[in-house]
Formats: structure tokens, sequence, C-alpha cells
């Protein structure tokens, strides 16, 4: 490939909107162009790395008895209707009419056209288990679309749905998908990607695993403990809170607060710590915007997925107006009003000597006892796990806060979608049974994003070499030297006939725009073809890492780069051996 005819602009100035280095890197060095909101088009260099990582993909789903087959962009929203998700999911589904007014829905995850696919197929026991996937663009309606192909709204995705007739079964393939996903992360070249526990979501389940690069730019924030290795999303880690009853308990008392409205606020005037107070947070379900009132330990957030799952229902921030009767500021457990849905997080339980709201404007409770007071109180876990917080597996107080990007996922989603949508099979007894499932997922682009994330100097990526555009980027510096020019093609036409990717730049261009372009390319081999050079019969042969410098005869250049892209191929294999030893949570 001659760089001259390559498509796309290559540009110094960092894009102003860009808020992290793989978006702004990806739009300088001319791998896409943005579109819409969320959208963009992709130029050659992209689509030559993620086509490698869709190949790198397909032979390790391949090697797991996976069978490729290709779902409708576009699905009968009649489907989603037989699953119950066409009401449950929220706005990110894009919903819309034909011509004939059938509705009709853009996929943005196949579990039930898989059900679909094979549900005939799958009528007898002698069938199972089988894996289905597909590499296949779909769409999402993102509240926020944000850093580049970190999260869009269309997307091509690597999504994969197993089929078993027993529990045991379907955990035994999730083992072999999980190591399978290892090798896929340390092939594309980020074996430093982590498995956490995490919540099923609206793709539902019992248990689930998420794939996270560990970068400060990320997006989830994942539990990690330093002592034991749990690792879990925040939004599922368990938090574990001790409590230190007093051993007086002073009796509730009624005390004037003007003008004070937040935990800290009462903590300060009181002089209390946040550890002595009973917060009130307010939400609303989107259902039918009745009130939720969840009261939680004053120093403690709550974990809105939490609440959400066990509500069984999508919720959001209430507007306290004057008709609720709830005071804002002054919201507490004591004297409140009885036609509210009241939930006690179980960072309160046994706790006393707190203080509270009082429902009442400018007054506060102090000496709060929750066994005293609701002796019969419900407790469960609403909070989210803090820095330094509880481990909930080896319960020392290691628990670390980590941002990350998740680049796959993995589900066994049981019987949700077989049941729902009356997939049954018959067993060697002929009884009727519905078929598990497992389901797993991979975002390509994300996946060609993250590893720029965690691969890149400040004058562009550094791309493995598995997953590179090209393997050798060959610079012609002063090609209009008729001597240059001669050396250079000659080399360019030995390095494709040994089966080298090559990118040739043999423009007329001064060498700081050659090697600032060929930086923003990122290919792990550079080859320079300079007069300098020339003057003693060599070549230079550097890595885009700055690993490697050597002048080589021209005679051996050849010789050279084969042995260093197959050294580095080594170096990517090697990587597979070494870091396939991580635990299944």
């Amino acid at each position: 490939m001659k760089l001259e005819k390559l498509v796309g602009e290559r540009f110094k100035e960092r894009p102003s909107d860009c808020v992290i280095d793989s978006h702004a890197l990806m739009l300088r060095g001319g791998y896409m162009k943005y579109v819409a909101n969320g959208i963009y088009s992709s130029y050659l260099p992209l689509r030559r790395i993620t086509r490698k990582i869709e190949q790198i993909i397909r032979e390790e789903m391949d090697r797991i008895d996976g069978q490729e087959v290709q779902f409708p962009v576009v699905l009968p929203a009649s489907l989603w209707q037989e699953s119950g998700r066409y009401e449950s999911v929220g706005s990110e589904l894009m919903r819309f009419s034909d011509r004939n007014n059938t509705p009709l829905v853009l996929g943005m995850t196949h579990e039930e056209a898989a059900v679909q696919l094979v549900r005939e197929y799958g009528q007898s026991y002698g069938k199972y288990p089988f894996m289905v996937y597909q590499i296949q663009t779909k769409f999402r309606d993102e509240a926020r679309p944000r850093a580049g192909l970190i999260r869009v709204r269309e997307f091509t995705m690597k999504d994969a749905y197993s089929f078993h007739t027993s529990q045991a079964d379907l955990e035994s393939y999730y083992v072999r998908c999980f190591q399978a996903y290892e090798r896929i992360f340390s092939r594309v070249g980020v074996p430093e990607v982590v498995s956490v526990s995490s919540d099923s979501g609206m793709m539902g389940g019992n248990l689930s695993h998420e794939f996270m690069l560990l970068t400060p730019v990320g997006e989830d924030s994942i539990a990690i403990c330093e002592s034991c290795g749990y690792r879990s999303n925040l939004e599922a880690a368990e938090s574990i809170v001790k409590n230190h009853r007093d051993e007086i308990s002073r009796p509730l008392e009624l005390v004037h607060t003007p003008n004070i409205h937040t935990i800290e606020d009462i903590c300060g005037f009181l002089g209390t710590s946040k550890e002595k107070s009973c917060k009130a947070v307010v939400y609303q379900k989107n259902t039918d915007n009745r009130y939720v009132v969840l009261f939680i330990r004053g120093d403690l957030d709550v974990n809105e997925t939490k609440l959400t799952n066990f509500l069984g229902c999508e919720i959001h921030p209430a507007v306290i107006d004057e008709d609720c009767g709830l005071h804002a500021g002054y919201i507490g457990p004591y004297g409140l009003q009885e036609d509210l849905t009241v939930l006690f997080d179980r960072s309160l339980q046994s706790a006393n000597n707190l203080s509270c709201g009082s429902n009442r404007e400018a007054y506060h409770y102090t000496g709060l006892d929750m066994q005293r007071e609701f002796p019969s109180a419900v407790y469960n876990d609403f909070a989210k796990i803090q820095e330094n917080g509880i481990c909930p597996h080896c319960q020392k107080e290691d628990i670390h806060i980590f941002r990350g990007i998740e680049v796959g996922n993995i589900f066994q989603l049981g019987d949700k979608y077989t049941r729902s949508m009356q997939m049954t099979y018959l067993d060697r007894n002929g009884e009727t049974h519905h078929p598990v499932m497992g389901c797993y997922g991979i975002g390509v682009g994300r996946l060609a994003a993250s590893v720029c994330e965690a691969h890149h100097d400040d004058h562009g990526p550094i791309w493995p070499i598995s997953i590179a555009p090209w393997q050798v980027h060959l610079c012609a510096v002063r090609a209009d030297d008729p001597t240059v020019r001669s050396c250079a093609d000659q080399l360019y036409e030995a390095l494709q006939k040994h089966g080298m990717e090559v990118i040739f730049d043999d423009r007329n261009v001064s060498a700081g725009v050659m090697f600032s372009d060929a930086d923003l390319l990122g290919v792990p081999v550079r080859i320079i073809v300079s007069p300098r050079n020339l003057k003693e019969n060599c070549c230079e042969i550097t890595t885009r890492d700055k690993s490697f410098c050597q002048k080589t005869p021209l005679s051996d250049a050849v010789a050279h780069v084969s042995l260093l892209v197959e050294k580095l191929l080594a170096q990517s294999r090697q990587n597979i051996e070494k870091n396939n030893n991580s635990p299944l949570l």
C-alpha cells in the first residue's frame, strides 16, 4: 500500500472535544471520521485493525465449537415482545415502524433472534449442546456517547449464544468461553485485561463477568481486594459495613436546625461524624412515579443498580414538591407518612445515637436507635462498596477502587429467554424442558480503541503486531533522490514477496512530516531509507515502541525485518501462555 494513496488526513492538533487519548489519536491518525453523535465512519487503517481482531475472535470461537451465523440488524418487535424486553428496555432500544406500520427494532443485542433461529432445531436433547455466534453491526441509542469508540451508538460486536440441557453443562462451557476470552485479549495485545464479577442488568441471569482494561480514563469502577484478588464491578460488589453500637442509647430528641439541609451541615452543626447520621435518598419509579425513600448511613452512597434490581424497575431521582408530603433536607424514618416505599440499607442495622430528619421543616432528631424505633425493619444491601472497605471474600479492609473500560462480557442466562419464547426440547424420557443459555459479547471497535488507550505515547498508537494495520512501515526519506527511490522500491517489492504487510511512504515530504505520520499509524516495524544511510550502504530498522534500533546492510534488510516481525509475533504468542491463569471468580 502506498501511503500517498491512503484516504484520510493526519494532523498535529488534538481535537478540543476529545477527553481521552485514544479518541484524539484515532481522529488525528486518519482512522475514523465523526458522522453524528456516537456514530463514526472508519478509514482503511481502522478497518484493517478490526478485521484482524475479528479474525482472532473467529478463530477462538471456532476453537470452542462455535458456529458463525448472522442475524438481521432490523428485527420485528414481536420477537422482543415474546421475551418481554420490548416493554422493559428503556429508550436505548430504537423502535420504529415500516411503511406497513409493522413495529420493528434495531438490534442492540440478539438473544431473541438466537432463540428464534434455533428453537425448531433444538427440539431434541440429542442436538445439545451447541453455540452460535455472529459479528454484526448493532445500534444502541446511548444517552451520552463519549470517548470516541469507547461508548458509541452504532458499533460492531461479536455476540455468541450457547444452548444446554443442564446448568452443569452451561457452567462447564462458561469456563471454556472464559478461557477463550483470555486468549483473545492476549492475542490482540492487552493481556492485562482482568475479569470481574458483574451485574447482569437487562440481560438477566444469575452469573456474569466483565472483562476490564484497567485505566484511569475508564468509565466503569472496579473493586479489587489487594489481599485475596477478589474483583467485582462496583455495581455488583457487596458492601459490608461494621457498625459499632454505643453502649448507652440516648433518647430520641427533636432539635431545631434552621437552614440545615445536608448531611455535612447537620453533622457540622451537631459536632458528630457522618457515620452517626441516617441519610434519606429519594427516588421515583419510572413505571408509576411512586416515591421510594431509601435510608442509608450518612457516609455511604447508594448503589442505584442494586436498588433497581431490588425494585424490579427503573428509577430516577425524585422531584420533591409541596404536594408529595416530603420535606427536602429534613426527611427521616421516624414519623414518615405510610404511603411510600421505605427501604433501609444494612449499614443502619443495630445502629444507635444517629441524627436524622424529623419530617418537619427546620428540625432534626438525635438519638435515633434503629433497634428501638424500628424493631421489625428489614435491611438490604443498597450501598456502594468504598475505598479501603471490607472485602466480601476475605473480610479484610483492603478494597481499592480502580477505573476500567469494559471490553467484553459473559452471562449465564439460564432459561430467561427460552422459557418466555417457548423454546423446548424432549429429554431421553420424553419429558419437555426449556434449555438454558449462555451469552458472550465483545465490542470490536471498543476493543481496538482500548488497545490504543493501553499502548500509545504522545506521538501516536503503538499497535501490537497481531492487530497492527500493517507490519512494516517503509519510509523513503528524500524519495526525489534516484538512489533512495530505487533502493526503497526494491525493498518494497522484496518485503511483499516475503509475505509481509507493508505501508510504503514515498511522498516528497520532509522527514519530520513522514515520521510524524508514521508515529500516528503506529506500525510496529519501521525501515528508513535515506541518503545518509545509503552512504553506508545501509538502512535503519527501528520499532515503533523504540525498543529496537539498528543499521543493517541493504542486502540483509529483508531477512532482518522478517526475523524481527517473527520475534514480535512470538512474543505475542508467549503472552497467551503467561496470562491464561486468571481465576474464574
